[in-house]
């Protein structure tokens, strides 16, 4: 293996060090994206990404049912930090699914799956496709889920994608201070309708 890629070694020493672990993935000098849902505190991995790589890819998938809040503050941040940002949108329109299959499906309805490969999966699949990176930031935290908390910071999924989160282990109050000292805009007026409930795993990561 790769010595840049002793994942055991990269997590023993750099797993609680963001800025360091940030610097260690971009240094392997590969294709790299950020993902975002512009979700609370979505400003500091972005913050700490393009710090160091300005021009990184920024891939959103906009699902059409984000809040109006949610839909200023990717504006605000994208000026703020002059972020390259690429958006993803479904191949149907919220107008078009909603007048063929009616509103979001419960969690326990059947369509639900079906829901979520059309406003996320697919779009993130297409990401992948056109940006091909080779390293894949994402602001994924412990606290999360009880999947994410059995998570190490870098991974690598079976395609042979890193999978780089730096943020894994912060607190909200991290978080927080983080975006004070750097006077980043924060929302949390967010809606993740993939998900229903704040402990649910979407599916995005369970499938990558």
């Amino acid at each position: 293996m790769n010595p840049a890629l002793d994942l055991a070694r990269v997590n023993t020493d750099l797993g609680r060090d963001a800025p360091g672990l940030v610097q260690w993935a971009l240094g392997l000098h590969q294709p790299a994206i950020v993902t975002t849902n512009f979700r609370p505190f979505e400003a500091v991995i972005l913050h700490l990404v393009t710090q160091v790589q300005p021009d990184v890819p920024v891939v959103w998938m906009d699902n059409g049912y984000n809040t109006e809040a949610t839909y200023r503050y990717a504006d605000e941040v994208t000026k703020q930090l002059k972020l390259n940002l690429r958006i993803y949108l479904p191949l149907r329109s919220r107008a078009h699914r909603e007048a063929v299959d009616g509103p979001v499906p419960a969690l326990d309805d059947p369509r639900h799956a079906a829901f979520t490969e059309e406003v996320k999966l697919e779009p993130f699949a297409r990401a992948l496709r056109e940006t091909a990176p080779k390293v894949w930031f994402t602001a994924l935290r412990a606290t999360d889920s009880a999947v994410r908390a059995q998570m190490d910071p870098v991974s690598i999924n079976p395609d042979g994608l890193i999978k780089v989160a730096p943020l894994l282990h912060w607190s909200s109050k991290d978080l927080y201070e983080y975006c004070e000292q750097h006077r980043l805009p924060n929302n949390f007026d967010y809606v993740d309708p993939t998900k229903g409930e704040e402990q649910r795993e979407c599916g995005l990561h369970l499938a990558h």
